[in-house]
């Protein structure tokens, strides 16, 4: 969905949300698209569409999304894809999606796709890829040096072409793909089936992020790890599962972390957490079904690496301004907690060390004079 107009400001009437530097970590390609570009698109490519009116084919997508089941919610996809067959498809869906990521204020992306849905009209994996690139490139060259973005290839963890789809990020490792990610239907399909892809990339020292608890629970985040080797986990928050709290007795409380809990703090491994979509598949729906009930607080207290994320833009009716503002006005977090998120997803990125260390300088400078600031 193209970025949202409203001007968002932290509850103080202070920073204006928009006008912060960003890190986007966990956003899909094929989630992001603008409705009228879908609609467009389909009526070239004789698609048929729920609606072609493109008001209500945006609400047609929030109100598939919203069905408290990471399955329903993976249906929208069906429609944004049968879009993106052809490499005319792809390098303008991932140049709008650039160029929304502009407006919102990213200055560092990921974009995650898995090319194995994209070859319908008959492209091959490689010229999927070379197809968004191209996309990425053209957009990223418009914006005069205001964003870098990176690939993430991702393999669907219910086929069976993930060493294949391995084998193509590693390929284009120095053509725009930074990572390699599996996503697709979580509960029944653990890492450990995609052993073999995971092997060959630790052997290409190729850095991974895995979806896990977000469908289902620590075996899950488990197996991302162990068999994964993730550097990060796209969502987990059910690894809140492995928190036990008690009360202190003095008013405070007490936390105990189980192994996999400590093993990803102690271990400062990024939770890609994107709190609309969580509420919407029904990941924390352990916790309660609103956005106070969501975990990230108290993980972000307990010294978890939590970033934020949107995961679908179209699908969740967001923009990353959208859910810092969400949590902000929820949990009253201020200009300090929010430039600590964007740190944590610089660091947890897949650039090398000193890129990282330019983009944590341009959060630090942000922040710290913020745009759009209401003196009081």
């Amino acid at each position: 969905m193209s970025a949202d107009a409203t001007t968002y400001r932290l509850p103080d009437a202070g920073a204006v949300i928009n006008d912060l530097p960003k890190v986007s970590l966990h956003d899909h390609l094929d989630g992001g698209l603008r409705p009228a570009t879908i609609v467009e698109l389909a009526a070239q490519a004789d698609v048929t569409l729920p609606t072609t009116d493109v008001a209500e084919l945006g609400q047609w997508f929030a109100d598939q999304s919203d069905s408290g089941s990471l399955v329903e919610y993976l249906k929208t996809f069906d429609v944004t894809t049968s879009v993106m067959q052809t490499a005319p498809q792809l390098h303008r869906v991932a140049k709008e999606f650039v160029e929304d990521l502009v407006a919102d204020g990213v200055v560092y992306g990921e974009v995650r796709w898995a090319p194995e849905q994209h070859l319908r009209g008959g492209l091959s994996l490689d010229e999927t890829v070379e197809a968004v690139q191209a996309g990425i490139e053209e957009a990223v060259d418009a914006a005069g040096g205001a964003i870098r973005i990176g690939q993430l290839v991702t393999a669907m963890r219910h086929a069976d072409r993930s060493l294949e789809i391995a084998e193509l990020a590693v390929r284009h490792r120095d053509r725009g793909v930074v990572g390699f990610d599996i996503a697709g239907a979580e509960a029944g399909f653990p890492a450990s089936n995609h052993r073999a892809a995971f092997d060959h990339l630790a052997s290409e020292l190729f850095p991974v992020t895995v979806h896990a608890g977000e469908a289902d629970g620590l075996a899950s985040i488990r197996s991302a790890l162990v068999d994964g080797r993730a550097l990060r986990l796209g969502h987990g928050v059910r690894l809140f599962e492995d928190v036990q709290l008690s009360d202190a007795g003095d008013g405070s409380t007490l936390a105990s972390l189980g192994e996999v809990a400590s093993w990803v703090r102690d271990r400062e491994i990024p939770l890609e957490v994107s709190p609309s979509s969580n509420l919407q598949t029904g990941a924390i729906a352990a916790w309660g079904d609103d956005l106070a009930d969501h975990p990230f607080d108290v993980l972000y207290q307990l010294g978890f690496r939590v970033t934020v994320n949107t995961d679908n833009r179209l699908m969740s009716n967001t923009t990353l301004t959208k859910e810092l503002a969400l949590l902000a006005g929820t949990f009253g977090y201020d200009l300090d907690d929010l430039a600590a998120f964007q740190i944590n997803a610089a660091l947890g990125s897949f650039l090398p060390l000193e890129d990282r260390e330019e983009i944590i300088s341009l959060i630090t400078s942000g922040y710290s004079v913020p745009a759009g600031y209401a003196e009081a």
